[in-house]
């Protein structure tokens, strides 16, 4: 029953076109028999009739990138914040790079410190307003009980280095 009402929600959800909601809004009631979904169905339909949200910015207005930082340096980390179901997320934190607001934060990663052969990448958005960006990248198929050595760096938009790069660190993935 669950599985068909996810996919009802979703079918609904999808359309283009809600001919009459009052008829959806009873076949979906009729499936979804818990009391807080009212509240889901009504907000759904809402948002099914509002129009496109514009910017309020025109062309003219966007700022232009930010000045780049003379010096970026690793504040806090970089250190495992996470592991779960053979993924890890390697978090750290570093002064503001400046530059274009698009950024990524790299892992360089393997298990022989002298050879680090995978590379996986964070897209982070900077905020002008911080004097500190946080980067959080995923590592993807780990082998649990395995060490495995990383360095991390950043880098905008154009893949042009934020010129930090950490020294290389290692953490055992943990066994399930």
């Amino acid at each position: 029953m669950i599985g068909r009402r996810v996919g009802l929600i979703s079918c609904a959800s999808s359309d283009l076109f809600l001919p009459k909601p009052e008829l959806i809004v009873s076949k979906i009631m009729r499936f979804m028999r818990l009391p807080g979904m009212l509240f889901f169905v009504v907000s759904l339909l809402i948002w099914r009739g509002a129009t496109a949200q514009n910017s309020p910015y025109t062309p003219k207005e966007i700022p232009p990138p930010a000045k780049k930082a003379a010096k970026v340096r690793i504040t806090q980390g970089p250190s495992l914040e996470l592991f779960r179901n053979n993924e890890g997320i390697i978090r750290w934190t570093s002064s503001n790079p400046g530059g274009t607001d698009e950024h990524y934060g790299i892992v360089q990663y393997g298990t022989d410190p002298e050879q680090l052969t995978e590379t996986a990448k964070g897209h982070v958005r900077l905020n002008r307003e911080h004097p500190n960006t946080v980067f959080r990248v995923r590592l993807t198929d780990l082998k649990p009980g395995t060490t495995y050595y990383y360095r991390v760096e950043s880098a905008d938009a154009d893949g042009t280095s934020d010129g930090v790069k950490s020294s290389v660190y290692h953490f055992v993935a943990p066994k399930s």
